[in-house]
């Protein structure tokens, strides 16, 4: 679909504080069953990018959002397609490309949501990692809308099991983060491949000239409508920062964890190694914590982000990519254990807090060597973070008696209990001669258990001390371990002669890496970005886990963890990369290829 040079433009400010003038759900142009939904959830009125993406679309007119993620956005496209929605029809109507399984998740749940008080409607969320048969059942049952990442749908279609030739309705959601990701060609191929009839909704933070190309080559005279903010993060998140070693991040944050007042909280880290070891040092010390990254399955993913909603989980610690698209209401602070090297990181991390208008905390870890990025940080989001100082002994001691004092007049409210008690307590005063202050101690310190209930500021400096020798003794034999077969003090496989390349060690994570051979190269128009982007979203991989990348004319290599199970290698091999299957293999040696000159680049620099 073709379209025109002409679109309309509107631009949605903030709703103001009058309420009179804030438009209803219903001012809008929705009634029925989803008016209904609206009332059930307790949304009362629509935010900007709704109140006028809405009424847009229920006119039948292609849009073009732009917005950043936190504002509704999901609510601006869902709610006008399930109003128009052909029950009876079995065929998919509307198609929505997400560009991670994440918040394909969080769209799909969010239809549902939409949806419960609308009998029949199928919504089938398609993304790698899931098994084809799952999927492949429901489209035989019938679904009405189809949620899902490129990669995956691209599958789907080349292999005849999606029938997209009744479509109604196209969404391309967070189209620029499916761009960099290396979809571009995905995406083109499905909007080329699908009815010249149906309505486009295209939503993007930013309008880079790729995206702006796109709208106008597939999108039919647009409505153009952006929401102004201010800053690119939210008002409603408070944003702190603490100047930390790394050596001290554990003890900080555990000090942290005793002042601060939270509910929910994800904290972030670099690499998928370090979520399990943060998560394994808070057990420890008793929080309720859990780790989330690519190589968790997709079945305990959402078991873990099932706990945190429900409340059986405090903590989520977690890799850029694999929180991407969480939508926890009980999220009340976000830490950067380790902060992000780029802005954009950053803004979607601490988005996880404070969306749609509820207040949150960020606080961000900077090393001394990583103070650069905190002036980075704030030119881009044009706010100041707030330096907060580590808490104190003092300061952990009197939360902990604020909560100790919190508990009794809790328990104090028990009346029949406390009745009950008081008659054991006077039994054994009268028995015993003993004042009742000395037997309240004693209860005290048979409820408190062995450990105090204050931090003495010696044994606290000393245990701090013992619990680092004991974790760099634990490191250091770790090392050793994995050190033992390093092809450095042995013979390696000459690549020249065929044999297998001896295992390379990430700089980055320290894990042994392996080349694999991609059939995917130059003459299929493939750069590094694209390659990262496909096998991150379909093998659960992060950024740390990529090494060199040679790109020539038939094929790429590309270096990934020695270690990856045979799960992850099945998603990867059937995965596409420009509408070609990548046919991933290890890498044995050169072939007649080896001679060209490569384009080389490496991620774990």
């Amino acid at each position: 679909m073709t379209s025109s040079n002409s679109s309309v433009q509107t631009e949605a400010e903030a709703p103001s504080e009058e309420a009179q003038a804030a438009p209803t759900f219903a001012d809008l142009g929705l009634d029925g069953p989803v008016l209904k939904v609206l009332s059930d959830v307790g949304y009362e009125t629509p935010s900007a990018i709704q109140a006028a993406t809405i009424p847009t679309l229920l006119e039948g007119r292609d849009v073009v959002g732009l917005a950043q993620t936190g504002t509704g956005k999901t609510a601006a496209f869902a709610l006008p397609i399930l109003a128009q929605l052909d029950v009876d029809q079995k065929t998919p109507q509307a198609l929505v490309l997400a560009p991670t399984r994440e918040l394909a998740l969080q769209v799909c749940e969010a239809f549902e949501k939409y949806a419960a008080r609308m009998r029949g409607v199928h919504v089938l969320p398609i993304y790698g990692g899931q098994g084809y048969g799952v999927q492949l059942s429901a489209l035989r049952r019938g679904v009405h809308i189809v949620v899902g990442t490129p990669g995956r749908i691209m599958d789907h279609l080349s292999k005849g099991t999606l029938d997209l030739s009744e479509l109604k309705f196209l969404v391309l959601d967070e189209a620029d983060e499916m761009l960099k990701m290396g979809f571009a060609e995905d995406v083109e191929t499905i909007l080329a491949d699908t009815p010249d009839t149906k309505q486009v909704a295209l939503f993007s933070a930013t309008m880079p000239s790729q995206i702006r190309r796109i709208s106008k080559k597939y999108l039919n005279e647009p409505a153009e409508i952006t929401v102004k903010t201010k800053t690119t993060t939210s008002s409603t998140i408070t944003q702190r920062y603490l100047i930390v070693s790394y050596a001290q991040k554990v003890d900080a944050l555990t000090r942290i964890l005793e002042v601060e007042n939270f509910e929910g909280m994800i904290i972030f880290v670099r690499t998928k190694n370090e979520t399990e070891g943060l998560a394994e040092k808070l057990r420890a010390r008793g929080y309720s914590a859990a780790a989330i990254n690519g190589d968790v399955a997709q079945v305990q993913r959402e078991r873990t982000v099932n706990q945190l909603k429900s409340g059986k989980l405090d903590i989520l610690v977690a890799t850029d990519v694999a929180a991407r698209g969480l939508d926890v209401e009980r999220i009340s602070h976000v830490v950067n254990f380790d902060i992000p090297t780029d802005t954009e990181s950053y803004v979607h991390r601490i988005g996880r807090t404070g969306r749609a208008g509820r207040t949150g905390d960020a606080i961000s870890f900077i090393t001394p060597r990583e103070r650069y990025l905190l002036g980075q940080i704030e030119k881009a989001t044009k706010q100041e973070l707030t330096q907060m100082q580590l808490p104190s002994v003092d300061d952990v001691n009197t939360t902990r008696l604020t909560r100790f004092d919190d508990a009794i007049s809790e328990a104090l409210t028990q009346s029949d209990r406390v009745e009950k008690f008081r008659d054991i307590i006077d039994h054994y005063v009268r028995n015993h001669n003993v004042p009742e202050s000395d037997v309240a101690a004693a209860l005290a310190i048979v409820a408190q258990g062995e450990t105090p209930l204050l931090l003495d500021a010696e044994a606290e400096r000393k245990e701090r001390f013992e619990r680092n020798q004991r974790e760099q003794a634990e490191r250091k034999e770790r090392r050793e371990r994995e050190g033992g077969g390093d092809s450095r003090g042995g013979s390696r496989g000459d690549s020249r002669g065929g044999g297998e390349r001896a295992p390379r060690r990430s700089r980055s994570s320290g894990k042994p890496m392996a080349m694999y051979r991609l059939a995917v190269g130059k003459r299929h128009k493939v750069e590094p970005r694209q390659i990262v982007g496909a096998l991150a979203n379909e093998g659960g991989l992060s950024r740390d886990d990529f090494g060199a990348i040679d790109i020539r004319p038939g094929f790429s290599l590309v270096e990934l963890p020695a270690d990856l199970s045979n799960d992850v290698l099945d998603k990867l091999t059937g995965t596409r990369i420009s509408g070609k299957l990548i046919e991933l293999t290890p890498d044995r040696g050169p072939s007649r290829d080896s001679g060209d000159r490569p384009y080389k680049k490496r991620y774990d620099s």
